[in-house]
C-alpha cells in the first residue's frame, strides 16, 4: 500500500519530481547509448545534441500538460466568477491540487450563485413591500381625501339643519329637520362604509370567499327587493331568464353588492315610464348578464371612466353612481370577469359573463 502510494501521480509536486527524473535517467542513457556509436566523435554529440532537444520538447509537453494549462483554466473560471459569471464551471478533472481546486472553485461558485439568487428573491420582495407601502399610503391619503370631499355637504346640511332646529317653534317643521339630519347621517355612515370596504378590496385586505349557488334564483330574489317590490317604481320591468338553474362558484355576498349597485344603477337612470330590462343567458359554460335602461346615453368619452370611484360628468345627463361602480368593477377584476358598459338604442347596457359549474 506504501509502494502504491509513493508511485503514485496524485499531486503536482510529484509528477514534477517523476518527470524531472525520468528526464535526467534518459538523459545520461542517451549520453552514454551515443557516446559507444560507431560513428566519428562530432556526429556522434549531434546525435546526442538531437536527442536532447526533442527530451526538452517532452518535458515541456509534460509541464504544460501538468500545471500551465490547469493554472491558465483556473485563472479564467476565478475571473469569470469575480465578474459573477458563473455560467461555466472550471472543467480540470486530474487528481491532484488542481483537480481538488476546481472541484472547490465550482462548489463556491455554486455556493455563490444560490446566495445572489436568495439575494436577488429577497430584493426583490423587499421592492414589492416598498412599493405595497407606498401604495397603501397613496390609498390612505386619496382616502382621507375623499371622505374630507364627501362628507363637506352633508355636514354643511346638518349643522343648517341643526342650527335652525335650535330656534324652531314649529313641530311639525323640527320633525322634519330631525328626519333631515338622520337621513344625511345614515348618507354618511353609508359613505363611509362603502369607502372602507372597496378600499380593503384595492388592497387585497379583504378577499373573495366562494360558494356554489343558482345564480338564476339569486337574481330573481334580488331583482324582486329592488325592482318589483320597491314603492317608487316607475318604469315598465322586463326580463329574460332561465327556467333551469344555473350554478356558478363565486362570492355571493360579493356578488350581491355586484347585482345591488348595477340594478339600483338602472333604476336611477331610467326615464320616467321607460324600459329596464334584465337578461341571464348561458352558452358553452358562460352565463351571460346584463341589464339594460332606457335613458340619455353616456358620452363614449366617458364610458371608461364611470368604473372610476367618485367619477362624475357633469356635462352628461346621465347619473354616475360615484362608488357603486367603482365596487362593482373592482369585485370584478377580482375574479378575471369580463364586463363593460356600452350605449344602444335609446338607453344604455351594463353587462358581465361569469362561468358556470355544475
Amino acid at each position: 500500500m506504501k509502494l502504491n502510494d509513493s508511485l503514485s501521480l496524485r499531486t503536482v509536486r510529484k509528477k514534477i519530481i517523476m518527470v524531472s527524473k525520468l528526464a535526467g535517467m534518459i538523459l545520461i542513457v542517451s549520453y552514454v547509448v551515443s557516446t559507444h556509436l560507431p560513428v566519428q566523435k562530432d556526429a556522434s554529440f549531434l546525435i546526442w545534441l538531437l536527442f536532447v532537444t526533442l527530451l526538452v520538447l517532452i518535458v515541456d509537453f509534460l509541464m504544460g500538460k501538468f500545471i500551465s494549462k490547469p493554472i491558465d483554466k483556473l485563472g479564467k473560471s476565478a475571473r469569470r466568477m469575480a465578474q459573477l459569471d458563473f455560467s461555466s464551471p472550471c472543467d480540470i478533472s486530474t487528481n491532484d491540487e488542481f483537480g481538488e481546486l476546481s472541484v472547490n472553485l465550482n462548489r463556491m461558485a455554486e455556493n455563490l450563485q444560490q446566495a445572489l439568487t436568495k439575494l436577488e428573491t429577497v430584493n426583490n420582495q423587499l421592492e414589492r413591500d416598498v412599493e405595497q407601502k407606498r401604495l397603501l399610503l397613496e390609498e390612505r391619503k386619496e382616502l382621507v381625501d375623499h371622505i374630507s370631499h364627501e362628507m363637506k355637504t352633508p355636514l354643511g346640511v346638518i349643522r343648517a339643519y341643526a342650527e335652525g332646529l335650535q330656534d324652531e317653534t314649529d313641530e311639525a317643521k323640527k320633525q322634519k329637520y330631525v328626519e333631515i339630519i338622520m337621513g344625511e347621517t345614515e348618507r354618511m355612515g353609508n359613505l363611509i362604509t362603502t369607502l372602507l370596504d372597496l378600499s380593503a378590496l384595492e388592497t387585497g385586505s379583504s378577499q373573495l370567499m366562494p360558494e356554489r349557488f343558482d345564480f338564476v334564483e339569486f337574481l330573481e330574489t334580488i331583482a324582486g327587493r329592488l325592482l318589483v317590490d320597491a314603492p317608487d317604481t316607475n318604469f315598465e320591468l322586463q326580463y329574460e331568464l332561465p327556467e333551469h338553474k344555473v350554478f356558478v362558484y363565486t362570492d355571493k355576498f360579493r356578488m350581491e353588492q355586484v347585482l345591488d349597485n348595477l340594478l339600483v344603477n338602472a333604476k336611477k337612470n331610467v326615464q320616467p315610464g321607460g324600459i329596464l330590462r334584465l337578461s341571464l343567458k348561458e352558452e358553452k359554460g358562460i352565463l351571460d348578464f346584463s341589464i339594460y335602461n332606457q335613458c340619455f346615453a353616456i358620452p363614449e368619452e366617458t364610458l371608461s371612466k364611470i368604473w372610476t370611484k367618485f367619477y362624475r360628468d357633469h356635462n352628461s345627463k346621465y347619473n354616475g353612481s360615484g362608488l357603486g361602480l367603482a365596487i362593482v368593477a373592482q369585485i370584478l377584476s377580482m375574479q378575471n370577469l369580463n364586463y363593460g358598459v356600452k350605449n344602444v338604442p335609446d338607453g344604455v347596457l351594463f353587462y358581465f359573463s361569469i362561468p358556470t359549474v355544475k
